[in-house]
């Protein structure tokens, strides 16, 4: 997989910003990719901080570019920029105090077009990643909200999970008069479409489950009927997908079990591609998958921004850092 997206980037050169360059996981990660040559990476940071912690773990930066916002000479123009896109909802003096942070600071880069991605969240929580992204970088247009998903590799085989990480849950979205503007079904329905989308840039040809603790009205409340609809609109979304619903996961996975509770599901039985009907579901299983089915985690992979932007976990390593950078960049 990472061979694949490595001759990706090779043939299609990309910079990517690391928020947090004071930390030696980042460091040993630039390195590797310097070394490798396929990716760009930008440190931003302190250079005389960056450039200690690299030393001290014996980590060749040398070369890398670092970027500290305390003298980044265009900071008056970045500032009029954020100002700008905040819409009067901060003030400059607001927004220069941000731009001192490296998450504010990378994403305004990715923003202006300095670089085409980012990674952050070694050290900033997933809010503080995802906070700058929605406020500067933004959502495509045709986006209805930010989701996630999972890669998840055991040997040859692949499959994606969405969405893990970013939404709780799917409610309707009403307006003052308690209008309903985007039904919580559309929602997920998009989770449902984007992971699919992410799925294939993977090489997986995803045929997805909608999953739930029924399969076809077997069971009634909960989320059963949030599923069934999000099925609906997704594959009137999506007709070219294979995306069927509500499933129960062993119905999903078990051609056995397919064959007793919908045998005419294109997608019952072979699912690869999982959406689960809320984050308890969805980060309990891709959990299970990872550390009880001897699968390797990839992401959160964030889905429907502007520009790739992803999350680390702050108890990442180094090698995990470096192969979410060549996911990032391969997304671009």
């Amino acid at each position: 997989m990472f061979a694949k997206m490595i001759d990706i980037l090779k043939a299609n050169p990309r910079k990517i910003i690391f928020t947090e360059g004071h930390d030696a996981r980042i460091a040993e990660a630039a390195a590797r990719l310097k070394s490798g040559g396929f990716l760009t990476p930008i440190l931003i940071g302190n250079p005389q901080e960056v450039t200690a912690k690299a030393k001290a773990g014996g980590f060749d930066i040398e070369g890398v570019e670092i970027i500290d916002p305390a003298n980044y000479k265009e900071m008056d123009a970045m500032v009029e920029t954020m100002v700008s896109l905040r819409k009067g909802k901060m003030t400059p003096e607001q927004c220069r105090e941000l731009l001192a942070k490296g998450n504010y600071f990378g994403t305004m880069l990715v923003k202006l077009g300095y670089a085409d991605a980012l990674v952050g969240g070694a050290t900033y929580s997933t809010a503080d990643t995802v906070r700058p992204a929605l406020q500067l970088v933004k959502t495509k247009p045709s986006s209805l909200m930010v989701s996630s998903c999972f890669i998840l590799v055991r040997e040859d085989e692949k499959i994606a999970m969405g969405d893990c990480a970013i939404n709780l849950s799917y409610e309707d979205t009403v307006d003052a008069q308690g209008n309903v503007t985007v039904s919580g079904a559309e929602k997920l329905a998009e989770v449902a479409v984007e992971t699919a989308r992410t799925a294939q840039i993977f090489g997986i040809d995803p045929r997805v489950a909608m999953l739930s603790f029924s399969t076809k009205g077997s069971g009634k409340g909960g989320t059963v009927q949030l599923t069934r609809d999000a099925t609906a609109i997704a594959q009137k979304r999506a007709p070219a997908l294979a995306i069927d619903g509500e499933l129960q996961f062993d119905a999903a996975v078990s051609e056995t079990v397919a064959r007793t509770k919908c045998k005419d599901s294109p997608v019952a039985g072979k699912a690869n591609t999982f959406i689960f009907p809320c984050i308890e579901a969805g980060n309990i299983g891709y959990k299970i998958a990872q550390r009880l089915g001897g699968y390797e985690a990839y992401g959160p992979i964030l889905q429907g921004l502007n520009a790739p932007i992803n999350d680390l976990s702050r108890g990442c390593t180094a090698d995990e850092v470096y192969k979410m950078a060549i996911i990032t960049a391969a997304l671009v």
